[in-house]
């Protein structure tokens, strides 16, 4: 079918009830763009009270109802043919009326849909589609709201391969050649019997055609049929996270010599091998999972899906050390899968973060029984011809796992998707904790009438590691969890790694991975993933910082105001503040003390403690790094003490402050790959000299900021397409003479925008803040900021920026 993008010539506003109208009360729609978050352009709102998790969960944004609206014309020529609109995704309950007629919906924010629309149409005349979407309580996280990812107008004949009709499978493969199999579901809602010649082609990276074939196909009326042509590939290029290698399927629908349609997907060749001695095998080559959690939210742009966000956050986070991504929780976009499978990025989709229990008052629990096997269907289909897809989830930290009503279901979810797919894993990410609750909570209460000074909910968040991981080793969890696993291919477990070496006895059958683990965690867990053939890798939380679930990450200090921590942080928090990479995909301390632990770095690292925190007691949460920056800039505190980190895997390390020595100390994986240096603070240079068998295998410099402030701008790529979902990110320093990063000098820097592009969005990482992403003015944070422009045009794209004390800064991008 032709593919027409359907994002242009929008407009929004918060839906009015109509009867309000006609009473005088008016809002005015606004143009839009798609992809668009309606709700990160609204005003947040201040609980004035306690931070709870349900005020904090979407980072204080209101929920609320927001309704879209397009004129379009569809020519007479096209009366007689097929024309669906296909909507990525639309945050949530989106309900579709076309020239006032209702014409379909779907509840679940996170799955692709599409709207069957030629009887709803006037051909030659102007039509309107209307969209609504609801957002109200109804998430752990911030969730956006609106027509959030792409849309498409599809138009076929009558006679036509079907949308999401084309799976490419490779069955049978060899290093001499790979069998591929291509399932093509054909169409026909003519009248008459349709016998139609299907031509298919597997092309190369190059563009060569390496394979090809012609099958006959007749198609009742209103009866779809199944064309399933095996060709056959020679001498394959196999994709893996090494090299990404990708075929194209080209699809020709022929009619007495007439194409009447076409398709193409792209796909690659591989293999994929379970077991509990290797583990996870691709192409016959073990591969343990460093994996990312990311949340959908895209940071300064809200919600908004743009092909090139996604694939930015891929490339950064493969660049951190990532080989895989874990889409929490619930199905990934197109947008984000496609760049997987260019840069050879591993994927477990997900497909829900709730099934029967509610997690919250109005979320897809109450939509679940209905609609979840169409929602499975969905994700599936999205996925199936992803090389980079190997996992599917059902579920994540699904309270009914430790019931046997729960097995029930996870066994019902876990064939539907076999019966779709046989070929990749299933998996479900269980809290074992959670999946106890009840029996946990009641012998909490019993407790606590036995010892009133017993804990208190802050307490159990406080060591909510040491509470799951004492819970999920509980012989409890191993009964109630049994079958629940036992529907799976690979046991999904949630901060749970104290299983790890106990289920290698218990049960030798079990393939483990670690769905959700705490980044403070990571060298311990990354050495049971190591030692244990059937633990296949490590999923953090989280890889990218994320809007929502606000504070839950952030460093805290006890003192006797404040004796417990508190999960959720008070209004203006915005953030999670527990990413390895921040919202703007700048790489925090963490990260790089994860790619020692993973022996991808030689180099140690330094980062430093905030020194107005120095003495004070810890209570921050096991999501919680410590609060140190990567900064010799600490001007006010000049001869004050001040804590000095430094990673590595080496031996040991030397830190030279100001070319004294302080002496060297052990790190590497005895010492937890850590180790610390207390002096005084004096402006100038920190070296940190790593040590391997008493030879220097790499150092780490860091230095102070100089005078002569600086703002400088550098965009990510000079050109930019003009379609696709293409942005430019253009990073802000602050810095010296010499290039370093002032961060302690913040102060707001504002920007213009002119000619073939607008800014989408302007931020920083700063965890907590009433700025707005949709200003043209935002205060830097530790020296840093991030603009985001999207193309309206070609021509080139031309952004001035200005901050108090430096000179004025500019920049062009072009857009072709």
């Amino acid at each position: 079918m032709i593919r027409i993008s359907f994002n242009d010539g929008w407009e929004t506003r918060p839906k009015v009830n109509p009867f309000a109208e006609l009473s005088g009360t008016s809002v005015e729609f606004r143009p839009v763009t798609l992809p668009h978050d309606a709700m990160i352009g609204q005003d947040r709102v201040d609980p004035q009270g306690a931070a709870t998790m349900e005020n904090g969960a979407g980072a204080y944004f209101p929920g609320g109802t927001f309704e879209y609206r397009k004129t379009f014309s569809v020519p007479e020529e096209h009366r007689g043919k097929r024309i669906f609109l296909e909507f990525e995704g639309v945050y949530r309950d989106a309900t579709v009326h076309i020239n006032g007629d209702y014409a379909g919906q779907r509840p679940y924010g996170y799955s692709h849909f599409h709207i069957d629309a030629d009887r709803y149409l006037r051909f030659g005349q102007d039509n309107e589609i209307r969209v609504e979407a609801r957002a109200h309580r109804d998430s752990r996280w911030y969730t956006g709201a609106g027509i959030y990812r792409d849309t498409w107008m599809l138009i076929g004949e009558t006679a036509r391969i079907a949308q999401d009709g084309v799976r490419v499978t490779t069955p049978d493969i060899d290093r001499d050649r790979a069998v591929v199999e291509v399932e093509a579901r054909i169409e026909n809602d003519s009248l008459a019997i349709r016998t139609l010649d299907l031509a298919v082609e597997i092309r190369d990276a190059a563009g060569a055609v390496v394979a090809a074939d012609v099958a006959k196909v007749t198609v009742l009326p209103g009866e779809p049929a199944i064309a399933r042509p095996r060709l056959y590939v020679f001498d394959p290029a196999l994709w893996g996270t090494g090299s990404p290698s990708l075929y194209t399927c080209a699809l020709s629908l022929r009619e007495e010599g007439a194409e009447v349609d076409t398709e193409t997907v792209a796909f690659g060749i591989r293999t994929l091998q379970l077991d509990p001695r290797f583990g996870l095998r691709i192409n016959g080559r073990p591969v343990k999972l460093r994996g990312a959690c990311v949340h959908h939210d895209n940071g300064v742009l809200g919600a908004a899906t743009f092909a090139r966000a996604e694939e930015r956050r891929v490339e950064l986070l493969k660049d951190a050390g990532f080989n895989a991504i874990r889409m929490s929780h619930h199905p990934m976009s197109t947008a984000m899968l496609d760049a997987c499978d260019r840069l050879g990025v591993l994927v477990m989709d997900e497909a829900f973060d709730m099934w029967t229990s509610a997690k919250n008052e109005f979320d897809y629990s109450l939509n679940f029984p209905e609609w979840w096997e169409r929602d499975i269907e969905a994700m599936v289909a999205k996925d199936v011809n992803h090389p980079s897809v190997i996992m599917y989830s059902i579920g994540n930290e699904i309270p009914e796992a430790g019931s046997a009503a729960g097995a029930a279901w996870g066994r019902r979810l876990a064939e539907k998707v076999r019966s779709l797919d046989g070929t990749r894993f299933v998996t479900n990410g269980v809290n074992n904790m959670l999946a106890v609750l009840p029996e946990v909570l009641k012998s909490r209460r019993q407790r606590q009438a036995a010892e009133p000074a017993a804990e208190g909910i802050n307490t159990v968040m406080a060591d909510a590691g040491d509470m799951m991981n004492m819970v999920g080793a509980s012989g409890l969890v191993s009964e109630r969890t049994a079958e629940s696993y036992a529907v799976l291919d690979v046991a999904g477990m949630n901060y749970s790694e104290s299983r790890y070496a106990l289920d290698e006895e218990l049960f030798p059958n079990r393939i483990i991975v670690g769905a959700e683990t705490f980044s403070t965690h990571i060298d311990g867990n990354w050495k049971l993933v190591e030692r244990y053939g059937h633990v296949i890798g490590d999923f953090t939380w989280t890889g990218w910082d994320y809007l929502g679930e606000v504070g839950i990450g952030r460093p805290q200090y006890l003192s006797p105001e404040s004796p417990r921590p508190v999960h959720v942080a008070p209004y203006p928090a915005l953030l999670a503040d527990c990413g390895d990479l921040d919202i703007t995909g700048h790489r925090r301390p963490v990260s790089f003390y994860r790619e020692i632990v993973f022996g991808l770095r030689s180099a140690p690292y330094i980062a430093v403690r905030r020194p107005q925190h120095h003495g004070k007691t810890w209570g921050g949460s096991p999501w919680a790094w410590s609060d140190a920056v990567s900064s010799w800039t600490w001007p006010g505190f000049e001869g004050e003490p001040i804590t000095v980190e430094v990673y590595g895997g080496a031996d040991e390390v030397e830190l030279l402050v100001n070319g004294a020595s302080l002496g060297r100390r052990p790190v590497g994986a005895e010492q937890r790959f850590r180790t610390e240096f207390e002096t005084a603070y004096a402006p100038g240079e920190l070296v940190a000299i790593a040590y391997r068998d008493g030879a220097e295998s790499g150092r780490h410099v860091v230095r102070s900021a100089q005078d002569g402030l600086r703002l400088r701008a550098e965009a990510d790529r000079p050109v930019l397409a003009s379609e696709g979902g293409d942005l430019a990110y253009v990073a802000f320093t602050l810095t010296d003479e010499h290039g370093t990063v002032h961060t302690a000098a913040d102060r707001p820097v504002r920007v213009e925008v002119s000619g073939a592009g607008v800014l989408a969005g302007f931020g920083t990482a700063v965890p907590a803040t009433e700025e707005r992403f949709d200003a043209t003015e935002r205060t830097t944070y530790e020296g840093r900021a991030l603009a985001v422009l999207r193309p309206t045009g070609t021509g080139k794209i031309r952004l001035r920026a200005a901050a108090p004390g430096c000179e004025p800064v500019e920049l062009l991008v072009a857009v072709e």
